[in-house]
Order: structure tokens, then C-alpha cells, then sequence
């Protein structure tokens, strides 16, 4: 596989699964029976801008013609996840007829890979279910049906293992030590102690730390903009002064946001709702 290119954009986990020989170790682990899997057999089909709002999916790739595998990693649950994995796959089946020139229109069937839709769930909620489906969004029968199947820690130290444990101990340390580089350091120091993505951060140290820098400095900035933001609507002096001000701040400070991340990463930066962000920055 080519090597991808660094966006800002990029989390720990995109970078983790961007690297093939990563790639390839997330698919072994999600499809062991297949022993003969090569490093060409695997290509990366992460989308990019998949919606006008900037939406893109964490990770795609393909393996030789015959399957699709795309992956979210979220640690909140949304059971909302299908129908973005919906869109995720129609934009990722079009690039896939446009690159093989296949023609919809004739008689003869066309051959596409097989899809496989999951989702690493690092959060602490206790009854995620085990699947997600798309019909458990609308009422009655439907002629369109998706499934999306939730991994978790399964305790077999596998690489989904590991980079949950990975995102359980950032979370921990900055619960300890606020979004600082102590944070920063503790977390590389046990996950090495524990031998949890050891390799990875062994090679990649320098780009894990500015990733993650990156990150909480954006944290950081929102929640410093949030904070004056809500304490201008205090000073109106009355409780629907308080609650226009807070939301008149939240828009602004995510309008910003929006400027520079999709509304996915600002939503995983602020822990704003999808429905909320579009909610206030459509409505103010």
C-alpha cells in the first residue's frame, strides 16, 4: 500500500490504520481464516469530504476485489452510525464503479466487493449492543437494510484491543492531569509499561505527540471560548439571557471550528451532538 498522506485532520486512530502494516494486522484480526493475504492484496479507500458538510469516514480499505471494509471509531454511541456507514458506502461504491469503468446500464451483472461495516466503541457505556442496523431508524418494513457490528475490548490483546486500551488511559490521564503535556507523557509511559500499541509509539512518537498535542490544544481553545462565551450571557442578568447567551456562544465558537475541522471532529472535540452542532450553527 502507498504510504498516506498527514492531515491536521488526522486522529490516532486514522493515523494507526493508515499505516499498512497496521492495516493489515486490523484485518487479520477481524478475518484470521484468510492466510494468504498480502500486503498488495490490501488498498486504502478512506473517503475524504464524503458530504457537503465535511463529513468523512475514519477509515476504508479493500481487500483484493472481493471485500470493503469501513471502520469508525467512536467513544460516544450514536445509534445514528448506520446511516452515516450508509452514506460511507454509496460514495465508496461510486469511486469503485468509476475507477473499474463499470457500466450500471447493461444487461450483464456487474461484480462489486463485498461490504463489511464495524465500529470501535472506546467508551464506557455498558449496554452498547453487540450490532447496529439501519431499519432501527425508521418505521415499518423497508427495502434497504444495514448492519454494523461493534467491537470491543475482547481481552485477546488484539490491535482493536490495544487501541481501545490506548484511548481508556489518554482519558484517564487527563481526568488526572488536565490536557498537559504531564497527560501527554504518562500516557506513552504506561502504555509502553503495558505493552499497548509499544511498537507504534516506539516508531511514530514524534507524530502521535503532535497529533494529540493538536488536539487538546483545540480542546483547550473551545473550552476557553465556551467559558467567556457563557459568561457574557450571565451578565444579561436573566435566565433566558443565560441560555441565549450560552448557545449564541457555542454557535460562534463552532462556526470557528467549522472553519478548519468537519463537523465530526469538532463534534468529537467538543462532545457536541452531530444534531446539536447543526442545530446552532444553523439556527444563529
Amino acid at each position: 500500500m502507498a504510504e498516506p498522506k498527514r492531515t491536521i485532520k488526522d486522529s490516532i486512530f486514522t493515523f494507526l490504520f493508515g499505516e499498512p502494516e497496521y492495516t493489515m494486522e486490523l484485518y487479520q484480526t477481524l478475518h484470521p481464516e484468510d492466510t494468504t493475504v498480502k500486503d498488495s492484496d490490501v488498498k486504502l479507500v478512506t473517503l475524504q469530504n464524503v458530504l457537503a458538510n465535511g463529513m468523512y469516514n475514519d477509515l476504508g480499505f479493500q481487500v483484493r476485489d472481493k471485500l470493503i471494509l469501513l471502520v469508525e471509531a467512536q467513544s460516544t454511541f450514536s445509534e445514528n452510525i448506520p446511516l452515516r456507514m450508509l452514506l460511507y458506502l454509496a460514495a465508496t461504491y461510486k469511486d469503485y464503479v468509476e475507477d473499474h469503468k463499470l457500466s450500471l446500464y447493461r444487461e450483464k451483472k456487474v461484480s462489486i466487493p463485498r461490504p463489511e461495516l464495524y465500529v470501535v466503541y472506546t467508551g464506557n457505556k455498558k449496554d452498547v449492543p453487540d450490532e447496529l442496523k439501519l431499519s432501527s431508524l425508521f418505521e415499518g418494513d423497508g427495502s434497504v437494510e444495514l448492519s454494523v457490528k461493534v467491537l470491543r475490548d475482547d481481552g485477546k490483546g488484539s490491535i482493536v484491543d490495544q487501541y481501545i486500551a490506548f484511548s481508556k488511559i489518554v482519558d484517564e490521564q487527563v481526568k488526572l492531569h488536565g490536557r498537559t503535556d504531564t497527560a501527554l507523557y504518562e500516557t506513552l509511559r504506561i502504555c509502553r509499561e503495558r505493552k499497548i500499541l509499544k511498537m507504534f509509539l516506539d516508531s511514530r512518537e514524534k507524530e502521535v505527540l503532535d497529533i494529540m498535542t493538536m488536539l487538546f490544544d483545540q480542546q483547550k481553545v473551545w473550552e476557553i471560548e465556551l467559558y467567556n462565551r457563557r459568561e457574557e450571557g450571565r451578565e444579561e442578568g436573566r435566565e433566558e439571557g443565560r441560555l441565549e447567551g450560552r448557545e449564541e456562544g457555542q454557535a460562534v465558537v463552532l462556526r470557528e471550528l467549522l472553519k478548519q475541522f468537519s463537523i465530526l471532529d469538532a463534534s468529537k472535540m467538543t462532545g457536541i451532538s452531530l444534531e446539536e452542532i447543526k442545530r446552532l450553527t444553523q439556527q444563529n
